[in-house]
Formats: C-alpha cells, structure tokens, sequence
C-alpha cells in the first residue's frame, strides 16, 4: 500500500516537473540542451531535494544506495524488480513524506512562478535562482548554498557498485530458492511414490519362509 502511495505520488510529480521545465523554458537565456541550461535545471532540483531531505541528489543516492537493504534501500522503481536504471534517481530513494514535501514544494514554487511570469516580460536563468532561494527561505525551508559534499560522479559510481552486489546476491538468493525448492519437490515426490506403493495388493505383507 505504501510503495503504490509513493508511484501515486511520483506520477503527479512527473508532471509537475514538467510544468516547472516549462516555465524556466520562459528565461531570456534558456536554451534547451545547452550545458549552461542543463546545469541550471539540475541545480534547481538539487535545491528543491535538499529543502525537503536535507541532502543534495548526489549525497541522497551515496548515502542511501546499500546493497545489503532490501530493494537496495529504493522506496521506488519503474518496473516489477528494481534494474540498474533505477538506482541512480535520488527520488526513488525518498520516503513517502519526503515525496510529499517535495511536491508540495514544487506546487507552492510553481503557483508563485507562474504569477512572476506573467507579471515580468524579461526572465533570466539567475533570476529564478534568486526567486527559488527567496521562496525557501519565506517558507522556512533550507536553502543549499553550494554543490554539496557529494559529486554526480561519485554518487553514480556507489550506486552502481552497491547495485552490482546487490545484483550477485539476488542471484545467488533466487538459486538457493530454486535449489530450496526442487529438494522439497523430490520429498514430495518421494512421500507421494511411498503412499502410492502402499495402497498396492499384498504390499505390506511379509512373506513367509519355505520349508526345507
């Protein structure tokens, strides 16, 4: 119940997100797959992640990526099983209350966007950094002053190392399942064979001696 409230609430998220993209798109230099555009983008979640766990993107999945968890410490993933592809999303490692945080961030954020937008003609890529800042900080949230103490780089090479173990060891767990099981298969088997054997005419009877 609680993993499908975290999707429920991812799937609103998705579009938030893209609302939020939309209207960043409205800055005077915003230039879609420019690196200068993808850096600011990920600066601005990196600020909206740290308001609502305290932690950068980077530093969530470093400190919450373990291969000893189970779900490899995820609280999400896209498909049936968690794949390599997942563990390198900060959001797939938040708890449902920080999902929630999050989002109501970026609703509040968006509202107060949207009526910036419409009053201003000329937006610059600063200046929604500026507004984001001084929004977090009217709603007494925290506001990530640098890049954090975890680089992209490190945090998806720990990602992929816990998941490269965690891989091996859901390997290894699913095979002594598989040989678990085929021995309680032959058991079963057996005690079927046994009672099928003494239901036969004459099979509990034991045979008497000749005489010499």
């Amino acid at each position: 119940e609680l993993l499908a409230r975290i999707r429920e609430i991812r799937a609103s998220e998705a579009r938030v997100y893209q609302r939020i993209r939309e209207i960043f798109s409205l800055a005077t230099d915003y230039v879609e797959g420019q690196q200068e555009t993808q850096v600011f983008f990920a600066m601005m979640q990196n600020k909206m992640h740290y308001a609502a766990a305290g932690m950068t993107a980077a530093e969530i999945v470093r400190r919450r990526a373990d291969a000893r968890k189970a779900n490899m410490g995820l609280t999400s993933w896209s498909g049936t099983r968690v794949l390599k592809r997942d563990v390198t999303t900060a959001k797939n490692y938040l708890a449902a209350k920080e999902i929630d945080t999050l989002n109501r961030i970026v609703v509040m954020f968006l509202d107060q966007a949207e009526f910036r937008a419409q009053r201003r003609q000329d937006i610059k890529m600063r200046d929604w950094t500026a507004f984001l800042d001084q929004f977090l900080r009217q709603t007494e949230l925290p506001v990530l002053g640098d890049a954090g103490k975890v680089t992209h780089e490190e945090a998806l090479a720990w990602a992929n190392e816990q998941y490269d173990a965690f891989a091996d060891r859901r390997r290894l767990e699913a095979e002594t399942t598989a040989e678990t099981k085929y021995l309680e298969d032959l058991r079963a088997s057996a005690k079927t064979l046994e009672a099928e054997r003494k239901k036969l005419p004459g099979a509990g009877k034991k045979r008497g001696k000749k005489k010499g």
